[in-house]
């Protein structure tokens, strides 16, 4: 798989809501280390059926580091 979007890209037990959604749950993001790949999807919470966003677990990384840097808040 090459990063972009797509659907049905892990088991729904893989999922977790990321620490940088909001506190309220309205506008949550949920991550999945995908198996047997270098990469991770990123979705809406409310979305469960809808696509994902696949990037590579580096650029998924960078992402979060700069945000720590940066201390922006999501």
């Amino acid at each position: 798989m090459t990063h972009g979007i797509a659907t049905n890209v892990a088991p729904e037990d893989a999922w977790f809501k990321s620490s940088y959604s909001e506190a309220n749950g309205t506008m949550c993001v949920e991550i999945a280390h995908l198996p047997h790949t270098d990469q991770v999807g990123i979705r809406d919470s409310k979305n469960k059926v809808g696509p994902a966003l696949v990037v590579p677990v580096t650029a998924w990384v960078a992402f979060i580091e700069q945000i720590r840097e940066t201390e922006y808040v999501i």
